[in-house]
């Protein structure tokens, strides 16, 4: 297996990978277009892992100078349970770090409990102390 950065030669892959995992959202905001803009925006923090040339897991991840944030964690079914999750989340925390920023978060569905056992085992923290807002201008329910 090795990991590296993710880039817009990956997306088909990704993506497929992505919507093949139960859990996973896709929207609008996963569009080529918009991958791009926030692969550019965010260099160097979103990875793939790779086992005989192929995509078996995938992570994004951003930041705002501030905190990082992880998108789309997902490991293809055949490589579970084989540490690829906790090393493409371990890639982000790394590269987070020599940027200054120690704290992260993720958002994970409600119904999504394979997510929420997961981040559980790794010592994250369920965050009981906030909500989360949106607001999506225009008319696309799915941006």
């Amino acid at each position: 297996m090795s990991i590296r950065e993710m880039t817009m030669k990956d997306y088909e892959a990704v993506m497929g990978l992505l919507a093949a995992t139960g859990g996973v959202r896709l929207r609008e905001a996963d569009s080529p277009e918009a991958t791009a803009r926030y692969l550019e925006r965010n260099p160097g923090l979103s990875f793939v892992a790779c086992i005989d040339g192929n995509i078996a897991g995938c992570v994004m991840c951003g930041q705002d100078g501030r905190r990082g944030y992880l998108q789309h964690l997902a490991v293809a079914p055949a490589y579970r349970r084989r540490g690829l999750g906790s090393a493409l989340v371990e890639a982000c925390l790394a590269k987070l770090e020599s940027l200054g920023i120690v704290k992260t978060h993720i958002d994970v569905l409600v119904e999504n409990q394979g997510a929420v056992d997961f981040w559980t085992r790794r010592g994250w923290q369920k965050r009981n102390d906030i909500f989360r807002f949106s607001m999506v201008k225009g008319r696309n329910s799915n941006a």
